[in-house]
């Protein structure tokens, strides 16, 4: 793991720039793929999201769930809990290698609901308060960060009341998905977000339907947030926050020396790759990328098939 740095998250945040932040994505924002989105533009990223309880029950769980080294920084922890102390704890387990933790109050997954923790939380203000207070009061470390991603309510004033209590409470920031529980495929509500931008006094983040660097700068210019987080758009394409319209083949390239390197499942390899090369491949060579099996099989077509970095005939 990596060992404790002397960074301060909250000096990224600087007036006129807008962050660049991988989002938590179960089974796929871990540590290889941290480690290919920070070569190209990313300011920040998130660990997928962990479920603080078993976290704090299992040495098994904690090793398999976290995992980070030392050039993966700025990195911030998100935990599922519907417990302050759980998250407390669970908090000043990974504090020491981390910059901070951010509470889920966004899934709107059926399990995650039924445990009470993600999408279900954006109604129960006064415990998400008291979470981020016992972690703000019982992580012994400055300049540690404790924030909370949302979704939004269908009367908008209580997603305010939530983000204002939160801060009172001791967020460090707020990342808001544009989208009631209920929406999946929706139209982002950019009003909703600029509205709590402008109803709270630390730094909110907006997420949803960012797929390239124009999207970035739309979601800034339209809700003056601080800071813009994507979750499909970087696994389509790693590269995106460094101005790509589609993944580069030196991504691709990196990828594979990341993964190889880490030891990374071939399931999760092949898996990022089939997203990054979604855009870039025709139907009949998806199906037979698709269908290859074994970490040598796939190098073998990537090379006879796109040729190395210097053969580049994908889209910068």
């Amino acid at each position: 793991m990596s060992t404790d740095t002397k960074t301060n998250i909250m000096d990224m945040f600087e007036e006129g720039k807008v962050l660049k932040i991988c989002a938590p994505m179960v089974r796929y924002s871990k540590l290889p793929f941290r480690c290919l989105v920070r070569r190209y533009d990313c300011d920040i990223c998130f660990t997928p999201m962990i479920v603080a309880a078993d976290f704090m029950r299992s040495n098994k769980a904690r090793d398999s769930e976290f995992t980070t080294n030392d050039s993966d920084r700025p990195l911030i922890v998100q935990f599922a809990s519907s417990d302050a102390q759980t998250l407390a704890d669970a908090a000043c387990v990974v504090a020491p290698f981390s910059d901070g933790v951010d509470l889920n109050c966004g899934c709107p997954q059926r399990w995650a609901m039924a445990e009470g923790y993600g999408a279900c939380l954006i109604n129960k203000p006064d415990l998400v308060r008291d979470m981020v207070r016992l972690v703000r009061n019982q992580v012994a470390k400055p300049n540690y960060s404790t924030s909370i991603k949302i979704r939004i309510h269908k009367d908008l004033r209580r997603t305010v009341d939530l983000c204002q209590q939160a801060e009172a409470a001791g967020a460090s920031w707020i990342t808001v998905h544009g989208r009631t529980a209920d929406e999946r495929h929706q139209p982002v509500n950019y009003n909703a977000i600029q509205t709590i931008k402008d109803s709270v006094s630390v730094p909110v983040i907006a997420n949803g339907d960012v797929r390239n660097l124009r999207d970035v700068e739309a979601m800034h210019r339209l809700t003056g947030v601080d800071g813009v987080m994507a979750a499909r758009g970087l696994l389509a394409n790693p590269a995106m926050f460094a101005g790509y319209e589609c993944t580069p083949l030196q991504c691709v390239w990196d990828w594979v020396d990341i993964a190889t390197e880490q030891g990374t499942p071939f399931t999760c390899f092949h898996h990022h790759l089939m997203y990054m090369l979604e855009r870039v491949s025709s139907q009949p060579e998806r199906k037979v990328f698709n269908s290859l099996y074994g970490t040598a099989a796939v190098i073998d077509y990537l090379h006879e098939t796109y040729g190395p970095v210097q053969d580049c005939g994908m889209s910068t």
